[in-house]
């Protein structure tokens, strides 16, 4: 089918406004970021009038470098344990068949539909009566439980795609289930776990209630707490609270730049199927 050039030209007038409307507000916090602070010279910044500086002084008196390693540690731990349990229970509902499969991952979906709010004071309690609260495992655990249901979710999905002739040609082969997995189902679909990892990172990272409520005694302090608690302190000077939100959102940021290619591929995959 040909696309007229007036056509052409409104799907372009369209995908510029989106994009205006998705950018405009990553700009002005950028902007923010990089403008003088209250009392400050306008004419006392660096290149074009920039003050980078800010940039520095948010670093060292929000204390971002240990909050960052916290979510670090967490992101790690979570995405990792996710994405290996979210490959098995993915695989096991995607390509076998067993008693009582479908109630089962009915179960699952059960990670999906409660929200973290509901449980998450029944869940302080626990961890406390077991002696995780201030740990890693705290802030880590519930958030496995919910990026779990999610992944056997998308992955179920994308592994009942594969065509049966291949599983059914590995297993002449003599590969066993594991191999199958490791060897031909999982290079087969990069682009769907990219993207769960990708979304459990994001997910993560951005976790503000289970880490508050796991961690009162505030010694491991993630990225969006430290960002909270900087902005109590700077409620008023908008160029120290947006330095701090840039220093947040970066680690995203380079995570979704390297994997956008695989991230894309595999959402539009979903998207068709």
């Amino acid at each position: 089918m040909r696309v007229s050039a007036a056509e052409r030209a409104m799907n372009y007038v369209v995908l510029v406004l989106f994009a205006v409307f998705a950018l405009t507000p990553i700009l002005t916090i950028l902007l923010t970021a990089f403008s003088p602070q209250i009392g400050a010279d306008a004419a006392d910044g660096g290149f074009w009038n920039l003050h980078p500086e800010n940039f520095v002084e948010a670093w060292q008196v929000g204390g971002f470098g240990r909050s960052l390693a916290n979510s670090l540690v967490v992101a790690a731990i979570v995405v990792s344990a996710a994405v290996v349990l979210s490959v098995l229970s993915g695989y096991a509902f995607g390509t076998m068949r067993f008693p009582g499969a479908t109630l089962l991952f009915y179960v699952f979906l059960l990670g999906l539909m409660i929200p973290a709010e509901a449980v998450v004071i029944p869940l302080f309690f626990d961890l406390r009566a077991m002696g995780l609260t201030d740990t890693y495992a705290a802030i880590a655990l519930p958030q496995i439980a919910q990026s779990v249901a999610f992944g056997t979710f998308w992955l179920r999905a994308q592994f009942r795609t594969l065509p049966e002739e291949l599983l059914e040609a590995a297993a002449l082969d003599g590969a066993g289930p594991v191999r199958t997995l490791l060897r031909i189902v999982v290079p087969a679909s990069v682009p769907a776990v990219t993207t769960l990892i990708v979304l459990a990172f994001m997910w993560t990272w951005n976790e503000f209630l289970i880490a508050l409520v796991m961690t009162p005694g505030g010694s491991l302090r993630t990225a969006p707490l430290g960002l909270a608690n900087f902005q109590g302190q700077y409620t008023a000077e908008l160029a120290l609270l947006s330095a701090g939100a840039v220093i947040v959102a970066l680690p995203m940021v380079i995570m979704f730049l390297v994997l956008q290619r695989h991230f894309i591929r595999g959402m539009l995959e979903g998207a068709v199927k």
